[in-house]
């Protein structure tokens, strides 16, 4: 899934798409209501790529966990994140058996699960392919063209 342009900002609700970048911060769309606003760069601004949840062996990226919540649903609407804690954190425990129930508060599992559920309405819930894949896929394609050429001058 790819998490690249999509924004959380403090103290705005839902989701936002990174549209263009300004002098003074940045132009961002809403994933709620397709209303477009203004950033500055004082704003406390994350990038879903760029946010990770503790494991006991480390972190995991969120792409990730959303991933692994995708492949479990079926790439359907997950369990609502206005759901009792006890069945958030079993829910959680499902996708991530890992995580650590220390510092992964069930306030990071709502919003977690909330965004998923934002994503997936808006279609936004897609296979990864990893970027190996790609590489190796890439790599076959390039090998592949100048092959054809050489049959083109020939004929």
């Amino acid at each position: 899934m790819n998490l690249e342009k999509i924004l959380a900002i403090s103290g705005k609700p839902g989701l936002y798409v990174l549209q263009v970048q300004t002098r003074t911060g940045f132009v961002a769309e809403s994933l709620v209501d397709g209303k477009k606003i203004t950033v500055n760069l004082k704003s406390n601004v994350s990038l879903l790529s760029e946010i990770s949840i503790y494991t006991y062996e480390g972190e995991k990226p969120l792409s990730e966990i959303m991933q692994k919540i995708a492949d479990k649903e079926n790439k359907q609407p997950a369990i609502s994140h206005k759901e009792d804690n006890a069945t958030l954190t079993s829910y959680f425990k499902e996708i991530l058996p890992d995580y650590d129930e220390e510092r992964v508060y069930p306030s990071d599992i709502k919003k977690v699960l909330n965004w998923y559920n934002m994503l997936q309405a808006k279609g936004l819930v897609v296979d990864t392919v990893p970027a190996v894949a790609v590489e190796e896929e890439a790599a076959v394609v390039a090998d592949a063209a100048p092959a054809k050429k050489e049959k083109v001058e020939k004929e």
